[in-house]
């Protein structure tokens, strides 16, 4: 029996004086599951059609979430009028006073245990999503079944990574040393094993090719000093022209993840490109700044570096981060001790830095394919069999 898959249009119409992005399809359960789910979406009587905000984020949004269920058809969307206003792109939180006091307190106490930023801003995020998630019952009476139902619905539904659920059992252990009355058996928190992927490298002729093909200056020598000095993406843009050092050919890299500073070499390769980006941009404050001033933008780097990859026919997922990876295990296949590596990468494990040591292709190499040992073996075992090749037609 053939399965039909259902369609579903997409369109903009105007209601109560607002732009709304309009979600038409026939009566179908699973479709309908599908447009509950989806922020900030109602249902209009007078129009018979479910809408959402007429934004860019809400668009993809039911895009992504309706293409696996059905045919879409957004023909009739100008993606150039979507609104870029953002402001109603997360639900309003139905938190009591007492809950944003709670959450308030939480904040700062992170703040006082001199946690960075990210974590501050994380681990509220999440902590706040679980009450909002469970509003309707007490904060002291929220157990670790509550935490299971809060990732089984949202975590799963949002398609969140193990790295982001286990930072939001992080953030439930230190909210329960913040809020002890809360009903969490802290030693029940469990987080999920890490993935333990295999990063993606670039071989040393892909990183030339894909500075070659760098035609904009700005963008080469940050693809270059990302490379050559095995920087993150935060750390390259928040350096400051001051922490270069061009006559002891060293970078400063300060206040990095973990609140830790390191010094990095400059490679001297890069140093003419290095002049003649500044020559050219004359930058003030940070080593790469924004077209008005200021910080550059992480995402503006992340696909500058993709579109490169395509014109230098790298057919890989390619991030800054992928140049980090790379850099580390060519210092590795070059034969630096991966105790200098772990210091130039500001690693605190040796147990992080050791993932390199599963990409290099220099003892790889060397290992012998019991395969091509067989045939080698049967070669000289048997004259006859000298042409003997894995294409012959063994039936002949």
């Amino acid at each position: 029996m053939e399965i039909i898959t259902p369609n579903i249009t997409l369109f903009c119409f105007r209601h109560k004086e607002k732009k709304h992005l309009g979600i038409k399809f026939n009566y179908n359960e699973d479709l309908l599951k599908i447009v509950r789910g989806l922020p900030n979406t109602r249902w209009s009587n007078s129009k018979k059609t479910w809408y959402t905000p007429y934004t860019k984020y809400h668009f993809r949004e039911v895009k992504k979430n309706f293409r696996n269920s059905a045919k879409i058809d957004w023909s009739s969307i100008n993606i150039k009028s979507l609104n870029e206003d953002t402001t109603n792109t997360k639900r309003t939180r139905l938190l009591s006073q007492d809950q944003k006091d709670m959450l308030n307190g939480f904040y700062k106490y992170l703040k006082g245990k001199r946690y960075s930023k990210s974590t501050v801003d994380t681990y509220t995020f999440f902590v706040a999503d679980f009450i909002d998630f469970h509003h309707q019952k007490p904060i002291k009476s929220l157990t670790n079944r509550d935490v299971e139902l809060f990732i089984e619905s949202v975590f799963i539904k949002r398609k969140y990574s193990i790295s982001t659920q286990r930072q939001f059992i992080s953030a439930m252990k230190v909210f329960k040393t913040y809020y002890p009355e809360i009903a969490l058996n802290e030693m029940n928190l469990v987080r999920p094993k890490k993935s333990k992927k295999i990063p993606t490298v670039l071989s040393q002729n892909e990183v030339l090719d894909l500075i070659r093909c760098t035609k904009n200056l700005k963008h080469r020598a940050i693809i270059a000093l990302l490379y050559s000095c095995g920087l993150r993406i935060s750390e390259l843009i928040n350096l400051k022209l001051a922490d270069i050092n061009i006559d002891r050919r060293q970078l400063h890299i300060k206040n990095s993840k973990g609140r830790k500073d390191r010094l990095v070499s400059l490679a001297d390769s890069f140093l003419p490109l290095l002049s003649n980006y500044y020559l050219s941009y004359a930058p003030k404050t940070y080593f790469v700044e924004g077209s008005k001033g200021g910080k550059y933008s992480a995402e503006s780097i992340r696909q500058f570096i993709k579109r490169n990859c395509k014109t230098a026919n790298i057919n890989k997922v390619v991030t800054p981060h992928t140049l980090r990876h790379s850099y580390a295990t060519h210092l590795l296949e070059n034969g630096t001790d991966i105790r200098y590596i772990q210091s130039l990468l500001g690693h605190s494990r040796p147990e992080t830095t050791m993932i390199y040591t599963h990409v290099q292709r220099k003892d790889l190499m060397k290992i012998t394919n019991p395969l091509d040992t067989i045939v080698q073996k049967t070669m000289k075992q048997d004259k006859a069999s000298s042409k003997l090749g894995l294409s012959r037609d063994f039936n002949k």
